[in-house]
């Protein structure tokens, strides 16, 4: 087995960040924001490349504001780690110590009446300090005030989701050499998770293995149950491969499908290929969940799809955009996104069938290139 599918990625220098923290700096002013909090999660990591060995109840937290040098207040044992990441020299860190109060080292650092957009993954317990300590301050969730903050990747960025979407295609060609009859959900779900990593994956995310009624759930869980001659069985992986991320699905069976299973999988994969038709600059989110809903609902299936149609995707395997109803966010090249419509019939079986897209100048370009027709296994 080739386990070398992949190249060293170009290193992403301070002026990257910098010019990322400017942009940001940028966008919330023109949603009437005085600055951006960044807390450990995909936002910090993206913006500063440092991401903190253990995410804990200690402050973290870099400030992003209209006219200020960015500052990334750290606990003082934690300032060498912080001082060392990539993007480190586009910022000036602060340190504060162990029975100090964090929130009063962050009063200086904000304007007392201000209004921020803070990241989602920040803790309940730093926002309410802040709230407690800075009254008069407001505060707005990333996702909505600054929903498409990470959507748009440059080059390098694609080049990583890429290798990583390449990575994930491998691992699927070697997971169907692999028998599944007679073994456990959890055995094929770990089987991916080693493959994952010896083509390149830092980091597993998940590792989905739905075998006959358990692919009716879209996030089941692998289990104990046995697969079994006659299973569909769906599988959805994908980790982080160099700071982004991978993400495919593919429905496999176990023997030779029935009628219904081919038929129902056919509607899957006709409703994937109408959604990556549709891609193209300048079309609401929305139109890709259409697309692919109105093939499954004509096919008289509507109610079995049950999720919407894609994510987006890159430092974390799920961030905005989505594609779903509602969604009028207007896609934009360099936007990357998953397209996963399936139909899940309780207590039988599931099919999804899943691939990482980018908006090129003109269309869709897929990050996963493995045959989209149900492959019959062991």
């Amino acid at each position: 087995m080739n386990q070398k599918v992949h190249t060293e990625p170009v290193r992403f220098t301070s002026d990257d960040y910098a010019a990322r923290m400017v942009r940001v700096v940028e966008d919330a002013a023109e949603v009437g924001l005085n600055g951006v909090l960044a807390t450990p999660g995909p936002d910090l990591v993206w913006l500063t490349g440092y991401q903190p060995t253990a995410i804990t109840e200690r402050l973290t937290m870099l400030v992003l504001a209209p006219d200020e040098h960015p500052t990334l207040l750290v606990p003082a044992l934690e300032r060498s780690d912080a001082e060392a990441a990539e993007g480190s020299s586009s910022v000036t860190v602060v340190d504060w110590a162990d029975g100090t109060d964090p929130y009063e080292a962050a009063r200086h650092l904000l304007p007392p009446d201000g209004r921020f957009g803070v990241s989602d993954s920040a803790w309940a317990l730093h926002l309410l300090g802040l709230q407690t300590t800075l009254p008069d301050t407001r505060y707005r969730a990333l996702s909505a005030s600054l929903p498409m903050m990470r959507a748009v990747k440059d080059s390098n960025e694609l080049g990583r989701l890429a290798m990583a979407g390449a990575a994930a295609d491998a691992t699927y060609g070697e997971i169907v050499k692999l028998r599944f009859a007679g073994r456990r959900e959890t055995e094929v779900a770990a089987d991916l998770a080693r493959l994952l990593r010896e083509f390149g994956h830092e980091q597993v995310d998940f590792t989905i293995v739905g075998s006959g009624p358990n692919g009716a759930n879209p996030h089941h869980e692998a289990g104990d149950r046995v697969i079994e001659q006659g299973d569909a069985v769906v599988l959805d992986f994908g980790g982080l491969m160099y700071g982004y991320g991978s993400d495919t699905s593919r429905t496999v069976y176990v023997g030779e499908p029935s009628a219904e299973v081919r038929a129902v999988h056919e509607v899957v994969r006709l409703a994937q290929q109408a959604a990556f038709e549709a891609v193209r600059p300048g079309i609401a989110c929305q139109e890709i969940d259409r697309a692919a809903r109105a093939v499954i609902t004509e096919a008289g299936y509507g109610e079995a799809f049950i999720h919407r149609t894609g994510h987006g995707i890159g430092v974390t395997t799920h961030e905005p955009p989505y594609m779903v109803e509602g969604e009028e966010q207007t896609l934009r090249p360099g936007m990357c996104f998953s397209i996963e419509p399936g139909i899940y019939l309780a207590g039988r079986f599931g099919v999804r069938i899943e691939d990482i897209v980018t908006v090129t100048d003109t269309t869709g370009e897929r990050f996963n290139n493995t045959d989209h027709a149900l492959r019959t296994v062991e």
